[in-house]
C-alpha cells in the first residue's frame, strides 16, 4: 500500500485520450471536481492546441500529466525537459538510456519526470518480438531501478509489477498504474488490474481513460472510482 502523502482525489488521474481540444474540455468540464489530476498525451498534440490546453487545465487548478514519452539524444531531451517545466505541469513521461533519463533528471525543476518500464499493450509474447529474453517483471524492476538511480522521480508501470517494484526498489519511486480496467476486458491493454488491486498492490497513482470515458454518466464513473479509492487507504 502507498504511504506517500498524497491527496485522495489527486491519486485518480483521467485520460484525456480524445481528438480534439473541445471534446477534451468539454469532458474536463462535465467531470467537474470528480477529476483533479489530467494526462494529456500524443493525440491532443497533434490539434496544435496542446500547450493551450495545458495552460487551460493549470488554470482551472487541474494538475496535468504530459504524457509525451519523450525519447532523443540526451542533451535534445534535457532542453525540452527544461523548457516543459515551465509550464507548471506535474508528471511528463520519457523513454530511454541512462544518459538520456539523467540528463531529464538534470533539467525537470520542479517537473517530476517518470520514466516508462513497459507498456500496458505489451504481454510475454510482444517482449519476445522485441528480443527481451526475461520475464516482463524483471525488465520492469531492471528498468525501474535505473530510473531511480538516473534520478527520475518514478515509473509508468502495470499494476501486475508494482509488488516486484515496491520489494526491489527504493519506496521514494513514484509507481503510476495505467490499463486499469474491470476484470473481464477485451480491449488492446493486456497486462491490466482494478483499481483496489492497483492500490493494494503498491500503486501512487492510477491512469484511467475509456472506464470513465465511454460511461453512461462519467462524472458518476469517476466519482464511483473516487469512492473505491477512499476504502483502500
Amino acid at each position: 500500500m502507498s504511504k506517500k502523502n498524497i491527496a485522495l482525489k489527486d491519486r485518480l488521474i483521467f485520460a484525456l485520450d480524445v481528438p480534439e481540444v473541445k471534446q477534451a474540455k468539454d469532458l474536463v468540464t462535465e467531470l467537474d471536481d470528480s477529476v483533479t489530476f489530467y494526462k494529456i498525451g500524443m493525440e491532443l498534440l497533434m490539434t496544435g492546441q496542446y500547450f493551450q490546453l495545458l495552460d487551460w487545465l493549470i488554470a482551472k487548478d487541474k494538475k496535468v500529466f504530459v504524457d509525451l514519452k519523450f525519447f532523443d539524444v540526451p542533451e535534445t531531451v534535457g532542453r525540452t525537459i527544461s523548457r516543459l517545466s515551465e509550464y507548471g505541469a506535474t508528471f511528463a513521461t520519457i523513454h530511454g538510456n541512462q544518459a538520456l533519463m539523467e540528463a531529464a533528471a538534470e533539467n525537470k525543476g520542479d517537473l517530476k519526470i517518470l520514466a516508462v518500464t513497459a507498456l500496458t499493450s505489451l504481454d510475454r509474447g510482444d517482449l519476445d518480438d522485441l528480443g527481451f529474453d526475461c520475464a516482463v517483471q524483471d525488465l520492469v524492476i531492471s528498468r525501474a531501478k535505473r530510473a531511480f538511480a538516473a534520478g527520475c522521480d518514478g515509473v509508468v508501470s502495470s499494476g501486475l509489477e508494482v509488488p516486484f517494484l515496491r520489494e526491489y526498489v527504493d519506496d521514494k519511486l513514484i509507481a503510476v498504474t495505467p490499463g486499469i480496467r474491470p476484470v473481464a476486458n477485451d480491449d488492446d491493454q493486456k497486462r491490466v488490474v482494478d483499481v483496489a488491486t492497483a492500490f493494494k498492490s503498491g500503486s501512487d497513482y492510477i491512469v484511467v481513460g475509456r472506464p470513465i470515458k465511454n460511461a453512461a454518466n462519467s462524472y458518476q464513473a469517476a466519482s464511483d472510482i473516487q469512492d473505491i479509492i477512499k476504502t483502500c487507504f
